[in-house]
């Protein structure tokens, strides 16, 4: 497949449905880990234009950043700390409407206002999560939950 994304305007769902096609065949033969993280996180970038889009891995016991797009971010983040550590210990997607009201919140960017989070399951384990940060207040919702939750079905 050509690395060029084909970028659709309109709802939300639209995007997702015109986008996960075109991920699939980003990841179709790929069996680098690093390679296809990077590639979500690119793609959904491009499409969306949120703040952050990234993965953080679970090693040694803490999440480790992983491939991302946007500015620099959170090394490491400790289970149960802000939203990628409750996601984590909690083995389920978060939406915060407006993270300065989440209890603990890291502040990696003063920029970020609201996020989702999704882990990444194998055998049953979290090993890491996809978290989406955007400079706007209650940006995310179901249908980002859905979709997003599909889409990282994808990297097994």
């Amino acid at each position: 497949m050509a690395e060029d994304l084909q970028i659709l305007e309109g709802n939300k769902e639209e995007q997702y449905q015109s986008l996960i096609p075109q991920i699939k065949g980003l990841l179709e033969g790929e069996t680098d880990e690093i390679a296809n993280l990077a590639n979500i996180a690119a793609a959904l970038k491009e499409q969306f234009g949120w703040l952050w889009v990234g993965f953080y891995m679970v090693k040694d016991g803490q999440l480790v950043l992983g491939p991302f797009q946007g500015p620099v971010a959170c090394t490491r983040i400790q289970l149960g700390r802000g939203v990628c550590g409750t996601s984590w210990k909690e083995a389920r997607t978060l939406i915060v409407p407006d993270v300065e009201k989440f209890p603990g919140h890291i502040a990696c960017s003063s920029l970020s206002k609201s996020e989702i989070v999704v882990p990444l399951f194998r055998n049953g384990e979290v090993i890491g999560v996809l978290d989406v940060d955007s400079s706007e207040l209650d940006q995310f919702n179901e249908t980002d939950r859905r979709f997003l939750e599909e889409i990282v079905t994808l990297l097994h």
